[in-house]
């Protein structure tokens, strides 16, 4: 005998035995009991939910002499007649591949024979939703007011293709999917009937690829049972799946919620090197991704996600060092990449991208991703990243620890600070925070433990030390008040004390994050504050953020007039009409302006 699919071996044949779907069984079981039967009825819902299954055992109960519990008996001589394969009371049609009128007008004569062993003649349309426009007109006369023995019965997994004049002429029930702990006992019930053993990750596994189907669910078992002939277990499942390692993909995960871009980049690499469809590890990203979602927000995680020990523990461990906000938006860019995928020519391309953004939330102005790195900033203050030593204080651990230049023993050297009148831009870079002298002392991290280090020396100047000393941490003493007077000194001077004016008066998370991406200058005596965002710099002058940001300077003695906010490339009022004086002293001579 040849082989038959698990699918097909455990088709239901009573009501009782279908899977869930109890919103439908009760409701045509009391039809059958109380004889009330419809003459039109739409099965609509996602594949492998039961239809099918449930037209047919529907319409062989309305025609046994003795329904049991909604389903026929077997027995009476109705439903043997029903079981000749040459009997046309219960009739199945394809509407995929008769969809045309012709076939509607042959159905149309055809139902007004009366059955010959039944009470009924029952008509399964399947994929009623392909029949072309033609086709439901034929059909609707016949679907309003067919004949007393008569019963159509469409099944369809895309109701909202069906015109609306069949919509209305039919009782309709809507078919949901099935929940994973229904599937994996109908699984359950199967490998024990064909007496295969399991693991019950193995279970868990193909009942979540399955994704609510129980015909999906029983194609990929029995696969899984011609695939190996002992213990089936999680490895075998995957293996057959064709998903990536798990621990390889938890590595790219990892290295992408924690920010290592180049970690993250060089396994995405690995993975599409080694042949890896892009899609199959999307998907694969996309269920780790969810998996820590689960693990991070439910109590019974482990329960959930039904993962060996040592998997759940691995996703646990990543999904406790990685913030809400950062996992929200690491999921919603590769959730976006999916959808992309279907209409690009260069799937690798659009997933590297997706990679290299997804572990750069610096250069990410989602609002999702400013809140990330707000919250690991204020994680890493309240867990004592920023001390003070013997020496001052270091914010060495705020990024990462940076390598001493030089072993030399310490030596100091004086810069003089920079004239007033001569215009000097500085680059700022904050991927890595400034040390103590970069800022002439007046680290803007944390005010209570960074206190304002005073030079000694009665010059202008910035003392620098190469490679400090270890010393033991010294008590934190909380920083003085911010000066009133004006700042004098070069551009980081008044940008470090300006920041951290910042974050003691406004306590704007998204304003402080802008500010320190901004760059700095000092022009003409008037302190600029630069970016090359058109929105970093609409958002800085609205309403809103211009009086926090007014009031940040006033406290440090800093007047509205002595200071600007500009976009990169475009000039100062005062430059404008600096050359408006100019071309019009000098009608004829060409002034360009770079």
């Amino acid at each position: 005998m040849a082989h038959l699919a698990l699918y097909r071996m455990f088709r239901p044949t009573t009501l009782d035995d279908v899977v869930r779907q109890e919103h439908i069984v009760t409701v045509l079981k009391n039809q059958i009991s109380t004889g009330k039967i419809g003459h039109a009825y739409l099965f609509c819902g996602p594949r492998g939910t039961g239809k099918t299954s449930i037209a047919k055992i529907f319409a062989a109960a309305i025609n046994c002499q003795s329904p049991k519990n909604g389903s026929a008996c077997g027995k009476c001589e109705a439903c043997k007649a029903l079981k000749d394969p040459s009997n046309l009371d219960i009739t199945e049609i394809d509407a995929a591949s008769n969809n045309g009128v012709n076939e509607m007008r042959d159905l149309r004569e055809k139902v007004q024979y009366p059955p010959v062993a039944g009470k009924f003649k029952v008509y399964i349309i399947d994929e009623v939703h392909m029949l072309s426009t033609g086709a439901f007109n034929a059909l609707l006369k016949t679907l309003e007011e067919p004949p007393s023995h008569a019963v159509f019965i469409l099944a369809t997994t895309e109701s909202q293709k069906i015109p609306a004049t069949i919509l209305s002429r039919c009782m309709r029930f809507d078919f949901k999917l099935i929940p994973q702990a229904d599937l994996e006992a109908r699984l359950r019930h199967v490998f024990d009937s064909i007496g295969k053993k399991y693991d019950d990750e193995a279970i868990a596994a193909i009942a979540r690829a399955g994704a609510g189907s129980v015909r999906d669910m029983l194609s990929v078992a029995d696969t899984c049972v011609s695939y190996t002939s002992g213990t089936l277990t999680y490895a075998h499942v995957t293996a057959v799946l064709g998903t990536a390692d798990f621990s390889a993909v938890a590595k790219l995960c990892s290295a992408i919620l924690s920010g290592d871009s180049g970690a993250a980049f060089e396994r995405a690499e690995s993975f599409l090197a080694a042949g890896k469809s892009v899609g199959m590890l999307l998907g694969d990203v996309l269920n780790f991704l969810n998996a820590c979602a689960v693990a991070k927000t439910c109590r019974d995680g482990k329960a959930i996600l039904a993962l060996p020990d040592d998997m759940y523990a691995e996703v646990a461990e990543i999904a406790k060092g990685t913030d809400g906000h950062r996992l929200l938006r690491v999921t919603e860019i590769f959730a976006g990449v999916e959808t992309d995928l279907k209409y690009s020519t260069s799937p690798r391309i659009l997933f590297e991208t997706a990679v290299l953004k997804a572990s750069m939330p610096q250069a990410d102005y989602d609002i999702e991703a400013l809140i990330a790195r707000i919250a690991d900033l204020e994680n890493k203050l309240a867990s004592g990243v920023f001390v003070q030593n013997g020496g001052g204080t270091s914010a060495t651990n705020f990024v990462s620890t940076p390598t001493p230049k030089t072993e030399k023993p310490v030596q100091k050297e004086e810069i003089p600070a920079p004239k007033a009148a001569e215009a000097e831009y500085i680059p700022m870079d904050y991927d890595a925070p400034p040390d103590e002298a970069e800022m002439g002392g007046n680290a803007y991290f944390d005010e209570s433990v960074m206190p304002v280090k005073k030079s000694s020396s009665a010059k202008s100047a910035h003392t620098v030390a190469s490679a400090p000393a270890p010393v033991s941490p010294a008590p934190i003493v909380p920083a003085p008040a911010l000066a009133k007077t004006a700042v004098s000194g070069d551009a980081r001077t008044v940008f470090g004390t300006f920041l951290r004016s910042v974050r003691k008066t406004a306590k704007n998370g998204v304003l402080i994050t802008i500010c320190m991406d901004l760059d700095a200058a000092l022009e003409d005596g008037v302190f600029v504050l630069y970016t090359q965002s058109e929105t970093a710099f609409r958002s800085l002058t609205r309403e809103d953020h211009y009086g926090l940001i007014v009031q940040a300077f006033a406290a440090i003695g800093m007047g509205e007039g002595s200071f600007e906010i500009r976009l990169r490339g475009k000039k100062s009022d005062a430059f404008n009409k600096s050359v408006d004086e100019i071309k019009a002293t000098f009608g004829g001579v060409k002034v360009e302006v770079k």
